[in-house]
């Protein structure tokens, strides 16, 4: 596991798409959409199937780097993921999708556990400036909603 269970911080967070499971999932499991709508991600290159390569803008421009590897997926059910030995953020952690009855939309459930570079400080840090990841991953999941649901 990349995140040791006594560190890092964890985020958890949900919001319902009105788009059919098949649709959602596949527009996630796609990495390359995800900086249309998660503002700090910068890229995400794709290397196979299991592997890629994230760079996110950081707090003053800093950028941070990562590969990842997905360590479970269930097709139109969940992606799991770590970051790999050397990763500027450790970090891991699963998008669930439900179906809402009635199969018009979906339930999109992410879970995270993350290392911040600068450890617990620069997550207070953070705080003060209104950048915590909570709140960050909150606007990402809205917009994924606006994406998917009026394109």
């Amino acid at each position: 596991m990349s995140v040791p269970s006594d560190e890092g911080v964890r985020v958890d967070k949900a919001i319902t798409i009105e788009k059919p499971i098949s649709e959602v999932y596949s527009f996630w499991r796609r990495f390359e959409n995800l900086p249309r709508f998660m503002r700090h991600l910068e890229s995400v290159t794709v290397q196979d199937n299991l592997h890629s390569r994230w760079v996110v803008e950081a707090f003053g421009g800093k950028k941070l780097e990562w590969d990842a590897e997905i360590i479970e997926e269930r097709n139109n059910e969940m992606i799991s993921w770590r970051s790999l030995p050397g990763a500027d953020v450790d970090n891991a952690g699963s998008v669930w999708f439900t179906p809402v009855p009635g199969g018009t939309g979906t339930v999109v459930r992410l879970e995270m556990k993350y290392v911040p570079p600068g450890g617990k400080t620069a997550v207070l840090i953070s705080k003060l400036f209104g950048q915590d990841a909570e709140s960050e991953i909150e606007e990402d999941l809205n917009r994924s909603k606006t994406l998917l649901e009026t394109g």
